[in-house]
C-alpha cells in the first residue's frame, strides 16, 4: 500500500535536510518527492476487492476505445492509504503516448476548494472577517447593481433593469456562491449576453493580466441574482483570490505556493506547467473552447482562482487527506477541526438549494441527503469537480478519498461522474460476518422452483454503503430559455407526458411560485419529491391565452444515465446463474460473466467465492418471487424484479 505521509521528514531531521531541499529546489528537483506510483499490494487490508477494483480500469479503458476521452487517472484512498492509482490511456489526443499516474492536469474549477482553505486561513488568523462586505477589501465592488429582467410570456420580449443591491455581498458570499456572480454560460438572458459580450473572457483572461485587473473589469457588470439570495456557479471564487492578495499581501500564487502547497509537498500543483514538467501534461480535449486562462503551457499572472490550477492525482490526494485529517497532514496543521467542520456543512441560507441530494458548504458541494441522491456515498461527504472532467470527493464515514482526472468537453464531463462513484464504492468489500458455508451436498431444488425465480432485478444502488434511495419526478426535460422555464420534451408514458404537457410549453409558476428568477437547478429540485407526491404546473402554451393548471402525480425516477444496477438471474444446466445485465457490475456479479450461485434453500444461495455474496429471494403470499436482496442483514441491498 501506499502511504499518503510518505513525504514526511521527521522534525527531527529537519536541520539536516534543510540544506538538500534548497539544492533541490533551485535544481528543480522538487519531482522527486512526489509519489511512488508502484502498484498497490493489498488493497484488501483496506477493505477493497481487487478484482472490483480492476473493473474501473476496464470500464475506463473502454471509454478511451470508444473515443469518449484518451486517457484517465484514478485514485483512491482509504485510512491514510492509496488502495488504487492508476492510469489508462494516453496522454496526448493522437493516442501515441501512454498516460501515466503522475500526469499533470488542468483542474479547472477543483481550484475552488483550494483557494477556499486559503481564505479559511486568514479567517482563523484574524485578517479576514467572513462577515465583512466585500467592499472592504475590494471598493470597486461597491457600486455594483443588480440585473432584474423582466419577460412578457406571450411575445417573449425582455427588458432589463438595475437596481441596488439590498445588502453588500459579504466575503462568505464568495465562498458559498451566494455572492450574484456567475459565469457567462450559466442561462440565455440579457444578463448572460452581458458577461458574454463584455471580453471578459478574452481580454480579461489574458494570461499577462491580473486578478486586480479582472475583478475590475467584472465590477462593471451587473449581479444575476441580489446576493445571498440564490446560488450561482460563477466567478465568486476569482474575486475570493483577489480579496486573498488584499488581505494577505501577497499575489495569490506565493501565498498557496507558501501556506499550503510546500507545507502540504503538492509539489506539481501551480498555475503553469514548467517546461521541465511538460512531457506529464495531458493534451486538452479535442474541441473544447481554450479561452486565454486555459493555456497552461505559458507563465501567468492572471491567477485564477476559481479555476487556474492544474494538479496530479498524487498532489490533489494530500490535499484532500488533510481535509479529511480536520485540517491536519504530516504533522502540518493548515486549518483547525472547527473550521474543516465549518466548510464541509451546509452553509446557504434556509430556502436556497444546491441540487441532487446535495447542499454547498463555503468551497465544496456536500452529499446532505441519500434519498434525493442519484450516487452512492455517505451522508457528510463534499466534493467537488472541473469543467473538463475532473472530479474528487471526501467520504469521511468511510475514510475515503477517491477521484477522476479525465479532460473531456464540457458538455460531456459529468456524464462519467456516476459510474466512477459507483465503481469505487462497488469494490469496497461487505463488512464480515458469520456465512453459511456451501453445503457439502448441494440442496436439491425442483426445476421449476429455480424457473420460479427467472427474471431481471433491479437495484437503487450497486454499494451496501449509504444506498441511494427511489425518489419521485415528473418525467420531463426543461431548460432555461430567454428567462422562461420552457419545456424540451416530455419523457414519453411519464407523469408529464400523462397529464398533458407539451414540448415548448412554458412553466410560469411551481405550486404556485413563480419560475421567474429561478434557477434550473432550483426548478428541477422543486419539481422532484417523494414518490407519489404531488406537484402543480402553472403552464403557458402558444395559441391559448388563458394559463393551464395541471396537478401531476410523482413517479419513481430511474438510475442516473450509465448506472443502472439490474441482475439477470437464469437457470443453466439445472443451476442458477446470476449476471450483471445493467450499465453497472453489482458486488460479486459482473457483465457478461454469469455466475453459478450454490443453494443453501430453495429461497437462499451464495456465491462460493469473491466476496462470498449472499442472496434471499422475496416472495408474495402466492410464492411468487417479488425481489432479490443481497447479504440480507446491516449491509443488504434489496432489488425488485421488473419482469
Amino acid at each position: 500500500m501506499l502511504s499518503l505521509v510518505s513525504r514526511n521528514i521527521p522534525k527531527s531531521r529537519w536541520a539536516l535536510t534543510a540544506p538538500m531541499f534548497v539544492l533541490a529546489a533551485a535544481l528543480g528537483m522538487w519531482r522527486a518527492l512526489a509519489y511512488d506510483t508502484a502498484a498497490v499490494s493489498s488493497p484488501e487490508a483496506l477493505g477493497f476487492s481487487s478484482p472490483r477494483l480492476a473493473r474501473i480500469a476496464a470500464w475506463q479503458q473502454a471509454q478511451v476505445d470508444a473515443g469518449a476521452f484518451s486517457g484517465a487517472v484514478a485514485a483512491i484512498a482509504r485510512n491514510g492509504k492509496v488502495a488504487y492509482l492508476h492510469a489508462v490511456g494516453y496522454r496526448d489526443n493522437a493516442k501515441t503516448i501512454p498516460l501515466q499516474p503522475d500526469a499533470i492536469f488542468w483542474i479547472a474549477s477543483m481550484t475552488k476548494p483550494v483557494t477556499s482553505v486559503a481564505a479559511m486561513m486568514l479567517v482563523e488568523e484574524g485578517k479576514l472577517d467572513l462577515a465583512a462586505s466585500v467592499y472592504r477589501y475590494l471598493p470597486e465592488l461597491r457600486d455594483m447593481m443588480v440585473a432584474v429582467e423582466t419577460t412578457d410570456p406571450a411575445s417573449g420580449q425582455s427588458r432589463l433593469m438595475l437596481e441596488p443591491q439590498k445588502r453588500p455581498m459579504t466575503v462568505e458570499d464568495l465562498l458559498r456562491h451566494t455572492s450574484g456572480l456567475t459565469y457567462y454560460d450559466r442561462g440565455d438572458t440579457a444578463v448572460y449576453k452581458l458577461y458574454r459580450d463584455s471580453r471578459l473572457y478574452d481580454a480579461g483572461l489574458a494570461r499577462d493580466g491580473t486578478l486586480k485587473d479582472f475583478v475590475s473589469r467584472l465590477s462593471r457588470l451587473p449581479l444575476v441574482h441580489q446576493p445571498g439570495e440564490a446560488f450561482e456557479y460563477g466567478h465568486s471564487a476569482d474575486v475570493l483570490g483577489r480579496v486573498i492578495e488584499v488581505a494577505s499581501g501577497q499575489p495569490l500564487d506565493q501565498f498557496l505556493d507558501q501556506r499550503l502547497f510546500k507545507p502540504l509537498g503538492m509539489v506539481d500543483t501551480g498555475f503553469w506547467v514548467p517546461p521541465a514538467k511538460l512531457a506529464r501534461l495531458i493534451d486538452p480535449p479535442a474541441g473544447a473552447l481554450m479561452l486565454p486562462d486555459r493555456d497552461v503551457t505559458k507563465p501567468t499572472t492572471l491567477f485564477s482562482g476559481g479555476g487556474g490550477l492544474v494538479s496530479t492525482a498524487s498532489d490533489y490526494l494530500r490535499f484532500c487527506q488533510m481535509m479529511l485529517n480536520d485540517g491536519e497532514l504530516d504533522g502540518v496543521r493548515i486549518l483547525s477541526p472547527a473550521t474543516v467542520h465549518r466548510m464541509t456543512t451546509n452553509a446557504l441560507p434556509q430556502g436556497i438549494r444546491f441540487a441532487n441530494g446535495s447542499t454547498f458548504g463555503l468551497g465544496f458541494g456536500i452529499r446532505s441527503d441519500a434519498t434525493w441522491s442519484v450516487v452512492p456515498g455517505s451522508v457528510g461527504s463534499f466534493y467537488g469537480s472541473g469543467v473538463w472532467g475532473t472530479y474528487f470527493w471526501v467520504d469521511p464515514a468511510e475514510q475515503l478519498i477517491a477521484m477522476q482526472l479525465i479532460q473531456v468537453v464540457p458538455n460531456k464531463a459529468n456524464q462519467f461522474n456516476p459510474t466512477f462513484r459507483n465503481l469505487t464504492y462497488g469494490a469496497l468489500l461487505v463488512p464480515h460476518i458469520d456465512e453459511p458455508a456451501p453445503a457439502n451436498a448441494p440442496v436439491a431444488i425442483d426445476r421449476s422452483a429455480l424457473a420460479a425465480l427467472e427474471g431481471t432485478y433491479t437495484f437503487p444502488s450497486s454499494s451496501s454503503r449509504d444506498k441511494q434511495g427511489p425518489f419521485g419526478g415528473l418525467g420531463i426535460e426543461i431548460a432555461m430559455q430567454n428567462g422562461l422555464l420552457k419545456v424540451v420534451s416530455p419523457v414519453p408514458y411519464a407523469p408529464a407526458a400523462r397529464a398533458g404537457v407539451m414540448a415548448n410549453d412554458v412553466i410560469t409558476h411551481l405550486d404556485g411560485e413563480t419560475t421567474h428568477g429561478m434557477t434550473l437547478s432550483t426548478a428541477i429540485e422543486k419539481m422532484r419529491g417523494p414518490v407519489h407526491s404531488a406537484i402543480t404546473l402553472t403552464i403557458a402554451r402558444k395559441g391559448q391565452d388563458a394559463p393551464i393548471e395541471l396537478t401531476i402525480v410523482r413517479a419513481p425516477v430511474g438510475a442516473a444515465k450509465g448506472a443502472s444496477s439490474d441482475l439477470q438471474v437464469a437457470v443453466r444446466g439445472g443451476k442458477l446463474q446470476v449476471e450483471a445485465s445493467g450499465a453497472l457490475p453489482v458486488l460479486d456479479f459482473g457483465k457478461g460473466t454469469p455466475m453459478t450461485v450454490v443453494p443453501l434453500s430453495s429461497r437462499e444461495f451464495l456465491v462460493d467465492g469473491g466476496d462470498h455474496t449472499r442472496l434471499a429471494f422475496l416472495e408474495d403470499g402466492d410464492g411468487k418471487a417479488t425481489g432479490l436482496v443481497l447479504n440480507p442483514g446491516p449491509w443488504e441491498i434489496t432489488g425488485q424484479r421488473i419482469n
